[in-house]
C-alpha cells in the first residue's frame, strides 16, 4: 500500500480568513527580506502599510500560496490603479490605523517612525515616471517556501489577473539592500526605470501580458 500523500501547495485567491497569516508573513519578511521583529518596537506597522490595506481595499488583486492545508505561507497583493488606490488609502484606510501608528511630528528618528511616515504619505505611491505602469505589487513568502518556484507561480497568477482586466503594465518598489529579491525580479523580466532622487530603492517595471523570462 502507498504511504500518506503530502498536501500539495498551490496558489489561490485571497480569503478574509487569510489575513492573520498575511500579516505574520509581512512582519517576518519586512526587514530586507528578513524578520523585522528584532528591529522594530511594533512591527505591525509593516502590514498596516504594505499588506492589509491591499486586501481590504482591493481583495480581487490578492492571491496566496496555500500550503495544502489551508494555511497561507506566501502572498502577492497590489492594485490595478495606483493613483486610485493611493486616494482610497488616504480616505478609507489611514483613518483606521492612524491612531495606532501616528505620524512623526518631525523627521523620523527611529525605524518605526520611518515606516509610519510612509504610512501617512500614501501619495508617495504616485510617481510620475510610473504613469505608464499603473499597477503595483508587493510579494512575500516565508523563507522555507522561497527558491522553489512558488514566487514565480504567485507572480504569474497576479500578472494574468491584471492582464485579464486590461491593465497593461505593473511596477514595484524595492530596497536595493534586498539583493535576493532583485535577482528574483530580474528572472521575472522586470527592468529598472530611473527615478530622480531615489537612491535607496529601485523602481522595477514590466508589461503584464508577456511571458516571464529566465529560469
Amino acid at each position: 500500500m502507498g504511504g500518506v500523500t503530502e498536501p500539495h501547495a498551490s496558489v489561490r485567491p485571497y480569503r478574509p480568513q487569510d489575513l492573520p497569516a498575511i500579516e505574520d508573513i509581512c512582519v517576518r519578511t519586512a526587514h530586507n527580506g528578513g524578520d523585522s521583529r528584532p528591529h522594530y518596537a511594533d512591527p505591525g506597522v509593516f502590514p498596516a502599510t504594505f499588506a492589509t490595506p491591499y486586501v481590504e481595499l482591493e481583495p480581487e488583486s490578492a492571491f496566496v500560496l496555500d500550503d495544502g492545508r489551508g494555511r497561507a505561507v506566501g502572498y502577492i497583493v497590489g492594485t490595478a490603479d495606483t493613483p486610485r488606490f493611493a486616494a482610497e488609502f488616504r480616505t478609507k484606510w489611514l483613518p483606521r490605523v492612524a491612531g495606532r501608528y501616528p505620524a512623526p511630528e518631525a523627521a523620523p528618528a527611529t525605524p518605526d517612525e520611518a515606516i509610519a511616515d510612509l504610512l501617512h504619505r500614501p501619495e508617495r505611491m504616485v510617481v510620475p515616471e510610473m504613469a505608464g505602469y499603473p499597477a503595483h505589487l508587493h510579494i512575500d513568502l516565508l523563507p522555507e517556501w522561497q527558491g522553489k518556484g512558488y514566487g514565480r507561480a504567485l507572480m504569474e497568477t497576479f500578472l494574468r489577473a491584471l492582464h485579464g482586466r486590461g491593465v497593461p503594465a505593473v511596477h514595484l518598489v524595492m530596497s536595493r539592500a534586498n539583493t535576493n529579491a532583485r535577482a528574483f525580479y530580474d528572472r521575472m523580466g522586470f527592468q529598472e526605470v530611473a527615478v530622480p532622487g531615489e537612491d535607496e530603492v529601485a523602481f522595477l517595471v514590466r508589461p503584464t501580458g508577456t511571458g516571464a523570462s529566465g529560469a
